[in-house]
This record gives structure tokens, sequence and C-alpha cells, in this order.
């Protein structure tokens, strides 16, 4: 089964929350502060990225041109703010650090023939984000590979490798191109291994989801190397750009979104020449689950290359 290095920091991370959180139980307690105090700050210890989302749609809404969409009203922006708090919990706190491998890899012997996916996550991420697609691909006979990208704070450049490895053995099970599905800096890395393999011939087109194709405004406080490789207008974006091939576009749908918290303004994670679709009210995380995102792959799946 794929390690993950992030899982074990994620689950220490979780564990140190919920040793706070009942020390702070047992402590209130004791100092006889009132219930509401008691919960309010028991809350903020074991919901800690809800002030942090929070600050992070403050920003979007301050800072974010959300063209080519319409501006989100207020109402969106605190339903996304709540919808991620939900899916954090979900996601960073109970599939990635406790069940990265719940569903393994799907490869039978019988998939000759079958198309197959490669899914890619993004930053401080690891396939355990993919669990309920997993689940369905699973359950449709889909063949599919999840890779975990390692080093977790690695330049993207080295995920070339990690994407070709997936890629070869899926199109090697299933005798057919994949298509690669991918997350926010997912996306970025399956173009970093398209440049670098020169591979268009090897995957049957690439479905985005909050990708920072042109960077974030948020990556200017980007300390890692993959993080300061998504700054906008930044070196390494810009050299990539540079050398693609333009038509190379036309093969991508990417999904983007005017209330995403992480990628804005919300025009970073389009293409030129892609098919590039708005999910409208609904946050970085959270984007995959829309039933849309499922629906294009599903559709891709199931059409013939020309």
């Amino acid at each position: 089964m794929p390690r993950s290095t992030l899982a074990s920091l994620q689950r220490g991370l979780g564990l140190l929350i919920v040793l706070l959180a009942s020390g702070w139980w047992i402590a209130s307690a004791a100092l006889e502060l009132s219930w509401l105090c008691r919960c309010g700050v028991l809350l903020l210890i074991l919901l800690p990225h809800a002030p942090v989302l929070a600050a992070e749609f403050l920003l979007l809404a301050c800072f974010s041109n959300p063209s080519p969409a319409a501006a989100p009203t207020m109402a969106m922006l605190v339903r996304a703010w709540f919808g991620e708090v939900l899916m954090g919990v979900l996601t960073f706190g109970w599939r990635q650090p406790w069940r990265p491998n719940a569903v393994p890899d799907h490869l039978p012997a019988a998939a000759r023939g079958r198309r197959g996916v490669v899914l890619i996550h993004g930053f401080v991420c690891n396939r355990g984000l993919w669990t309920p697609w997993l689940r369905r691909l699973r359950a449709q006979g889909v063949p599919f590979i999840a890779i975990n990208l390692e080093p977790v704070f690695g330049d993207i450049d080295s995920y070339a490798p990690l994407v070709d490895e997936a890629v070869t053995r899926l199109q090697g099970l299933t005798g057919l191109a994949p298509l690669i599905v991918a997350h926010s800096m997912g996306g970025l890395a399956t173009r970093a291994w398209l440049q670098a393999r020169q591979a268009d011939a090897r995957c049957a087109g690439v479905v985005t989801v909050g990708t920072p194709h042109h960077g974030t405004w948020l990556a200017r406080f980007a300390l890692t190397p993959n993080g300061r490789q998504m700054q906008q207008a930044g070196a390494w974006l810009g050299a990539l750009a540079a050398a693609e091939p333009a038509e190379r576009y036309g093969r991508f749908t990417c999904f983007f979104g005017h209330c995403d918290n992480i990628v804005f303004p919300a025009g970073t994670a389009t293409l030129p020449g892609a098919d590039n679709r708005h999910l409208a009210g609904t946050a970085h995380v959270h984007m995959i689950m829309r039933r849309e995102v499922w629906a294009e792959v599903m559709r891709r799946l199931q059409t013939p290359l020309p």
C-alpha cells in the first residue's frame, strides 16, 4: 500500500488536538467556568481550521477578482466557509491521517480495454482526499491509481516520475491511455509531467479542479518550494507555460470557482483554450465533491478519443 508521510504528521496533529481539548475540558471544569465559555473554547480547539478558513475567505472577499465569474454574495461565502469547515474535518481529521489507504488502487485482471483514471491530489494532501471517489469508481468497475505526491514539501518537478509510473502502470494493464483527474497543485504536477515526458499521447485528457494554473494570491506567503512555485507571475509557472504547446490546453477541462478560498483570483484556475467550467458557491477542497466534476469525468471516460 502507498505510504504517506503526511498521514503520520496529521495523525500526530490530531492526537495533539484531542489532548489539548481534553486538558481544557478538565481544567475548565475545575475553574467553574460557564458552559458557554467552556464549549466555545472547546470548539476553537477542536476546529482550529475554522478561523483560518474564515481569514482566507476574508482575503478572498477583499483581494480577489471573481472574473470570469460573477462576484459571490456574502451568503455564498458564508455557506462555502461552513461547507469547507465540515469538509476539513472529514478530509484532514479522518480520511487523510487515519484512512489514506481505505480504498486501494483498483487494478482488476479483466481491465483490458477499459479506460482508467489516475487521481492526483494537491498541496498538503494525500490519496485519502479521493476516498469517496475511489469507492464510486470501484463500484463502477473503473480501473484507477491514486498516488501520493512525496516529498510533501518538495519541488513540483520532482513529482513527474510518480505521475509517469502511475500512467505507465495503468496503461500497461488496460491497453489505453488513462484520464488524469487532478485537484489543486496536482494539476501543476500533471502539466510538469506532460512537459518533461512530452507525454500528450499517453493520457486521454486532464480534468483539473481548483488548480492554480496561473498561480494564486495566497502563495505570496508560501515558505516551501512547491508553495513558492505557485506564486502569481512566478518564474516556475512562467517557464512551464512558455514551454508548453498551445494545443495541449485543448485537452483540459478546468473547474474553477469564485468561492475558492485557496486559489484566487478565480481566473487563475483556468487555461486559454481549455473547457473552463465555473462551480458557484463552493470552496477549494469541497469542489471535488460537486456532481458536475464527477459527471464530466464519467463522460470523458465513455467518450472515444478522436
